[in-house]
């Protein structure tokens, strides 16, 4: 594939353009339309004027309303915002309510975060809620016709990372390089892991719980499979999934290669 873009910005975790992979019929995806990022609060002067200059005309917050609630997005002037959860259970808490209790069986089981993650990637694309969000995410998409879309969740690697699996798959991307793109995120976040583990371990947790903590940080084959293997299994594979669960019609499809292809 070819190599990520990544953008220059210091206050946004994992922030890429899609532009300049290959696509249906050898047509690239453009730059400056498609941008994959973390969550966007706490910007700097700097990376908020790169933003605006770069060409961002929307931003798809991806989180729970409990996380949007949280960590609000910036305002950026004349930036239309759009609240499009995929879930809407707070995904920093691994979807779970008993923060005590998870943290409890991640400091006994060095697996339970990997388990929990494959549950999560499958929810994201079993779920009708995920499927209506996957749907209305794509039609905005169909509606913009000029500069940037920025869409992101907390750390730019899971949600973002499904949501850009099927922009790509839709764009004709092969899925070797979707599958490459998605695992870039690792690379993007090393510092972000080493620091928090480097956080976890000063303040006594066991190697169990940091073993975990290291696991949700982390994308996965095995996460982006979960996620494919449910399609193929319960929807019939990809293609299928896109027009009849996500209702891409035809005419949808070919409206996205348009505009966010290059001649």
């Amino acid at each position: 594939m070819s190599n990520p873009v990544v953008l220059p910005l210091k206050t946004v975790r994992n922030p890429r353009d899609l532009g300049g992979y290959v696509g249906f019929k050898g047509r690239k995806i453009k730059s400056h339309r498609l941008l994959r990022t973390g969550k966007i609060n706490g910007l700097s002067k700097h990376d908020e004027h790169f933003l605006l200059n770069y060409g961002v005309k929307k931003i798809i917050d991806l989180r729970s309303p409990a996380e949007c609630q949280k960590c609000t997005d910036e305002e950026l002037p004349g930036v239309e915002h759009f609240d499009i959860p995929v879930s809407v259970e707070d995904n920093t808490k691994g979807g779970n309510s008993n923060v005590a209790a998870t943290f409890a069986r991640y400091r006994r089981d060095q697996y339970a975060g990997f388990r929990m993650m494959c549950h999560r990637y499958r929810s994201h694309v079993e779920k009708p809620h995920a499927q209506h969000s996957f749907h209305k995410i794509l039609e905005l998409l169909a509606d913009t016709k000029d500069g940037a879309v920025l869409y992101h969740c907390s750390e730019g690697k899971d949600r973002t990372g499904v949501v850009t699996m099927l922009i790509l798959y839709i764009l004709g991307v092969n899925m070797e390089t979707i599958r490459q793109d998605y695992l870039y995120s690792n690379y993007m976040l090393n510092d972000y892991r080493a620091d928090r583990d480097a956080s976890f371990k000063k303040s006594g947790e066991n190697i169990y719980f940091r073993a975990n903590m290291r696991i949700l940080g982390s994308v996965s084959d095995a996460f982006l499979d979960t996620s494919l293997i449910t399609i193929d299994e319960e929807f019939g594979g990809l293609g299928k999934y896109i027009r009849e669960e996500l209702d891409v019609t035809p005419e949808l499809r070919d409206a996205l290669r348009e505009l966010y292809l290059e001649k």
